[in-house]
């Protein structure tokens, strides 16, 4: 009898760990850049000090309450956007999906402005909490996303179609988000008008808490979900040869990437390309394994918004320039790309 060989490990799957590991190490220098630079250096061990709480006033104030809330914001902000653009990409099967293309994060940044201008007084006090904005958020962006799917109707599973209503829909939304902008009071009127850029530099610790206790449960269900993606590549005929409801799987995944991205941009702004770029690298890095795959986005989502902070605080100190500003001037080239190299597989 001959003997069976063993199935080799993909590439992707085996090389993982090692990818996963150099990422950590890189995630995790990011990091500590993040709290140690800035218009005054503070040494690694200086800031190790101040964490253990034996820093003095000072470096209390620059680490704790300036820096360290700019670059925990940015993990958990870049990496809910990122994920979320996983997920569209994923059960789209379109690698031009993402929050941003298909305006979830305009409407998120419309409900969000709508929210500040209907609940300001005339003197831009808020008159309700602001825990209330990433629902506010959410709603925009579900708003959103199934607006595109509705003007896109049955042909809603074409690439082209999508893309042509979400950027249609991103433009309206921003357009109204301007003009709320300018017509009403708004609370924290500068914040807001730097928010729609996205900027992570005036967050601060109960708005990442808020982010925190939704992004957690939101991020389990994930990749509790997970095992449900591969089959939402298929057409509709096989998933009902294996016993997917295939709308509803869809229907799911798209009410949870637009949640992710609300959560994402609540408090950050809206951040534009990371959902459609870190995806794409996390494949690249990671394989097609789908677990991997979230891990990864998570994680390629933080550093870009990391490094994209960090370098706008260096380059341009002591101006705060938005972090989104950094993210667009990469992404909009690459989304050209993409969308070149996609006509070119068409026609």
């Amino acid at each position: 009898m001959t003997a069976i060989a063993a199935r080799p490990a993909r590439p992707g799957v085996a090389r993982a760990p090692l990818v996963l590991t150099a990422m950590v190490v890189l995630f995790a220098v990011l990091g500590l850049s993040g709290v140690a630079f800035g218009s005054t250096w503070i040494p690694l061990e200086d800031v190790a000090r101040v964490i253990l709480g034996f820093g003095d006033k000072t470096q209390n104030l620059i680490v704790l309450q300036l820096r360290l809330p700019r670059v925990v914001a940015a993990i958990l902000s870049g990496g809910a956007i990122a994920v979320a653009g996983y997920l569209l990409q994923k059960v789209t099967r379109n690698e031009l999906a993402s929050p941003g293309v298909l305006g979830v994060v305009d409407g998120a940044a419309l409900g969000v402005v709508i929210f500040l201008a209907a609940l300001s007084d005339e003197s831009n006090a808020l008159v309700t909490s602001i825990a209330y904005q990433p629902l506010a958020a959410a709603i925009g962006g579900l708003t959103a996303i199934a607006l595109v799917f509705a003007l896109s109707g049955r042909q809603a599973s074409s690439a082209v179609r999508l893309l042509l209503f979400g950027i249609a829909v991103a433009a309206v939304a921003k357009a109204l988000t301007m003009i709320m902008m300018l017509v009403g009071p708004i609370y924290r009127t500068t914040q807001a008008a730097r928010w729609i850029a996205g900027a992570v530099n005036e967050v601060n610790w109960s708005e990442i808490q808020i982010t925190f206790l939704a992004l957690v449960p939101l991020l389990v269900i994930t990749l509790l979900v997970a095992r449900r993606l591969p089959p939402a590549d298929l057409d509709e005929v096989s998933a009902q040869s294996v016993g997917l409801n295939l709308p509803v799987v869809r229907l799911f995944i798209f009410v949870l990437a637009a949640v992710l991205t609300a959560v994402g941009v609540a408090f950050v702004g809206g951040v534009g390309f990371i959902g459609l770029m870190a995806p794409h690298l996390a494949r690249m890095l990671m394989g097609r394994g789908v677990h991997l795959g979230i891990v990864g986005s998570f994680v390629i989502g933080a550093m870009m918004l990391l490094a994209a902070d960090l370098l706008v605080r260096v380059a341009f100190a002591p101006v705060e320039v938005p972090a989104g500003t950094v993210t667009a001037i990469l992404g909009a080239p690459y989304f050209l790309y993409l969308l070149m190299r996609k006509q070119s597989y068409d026609g």
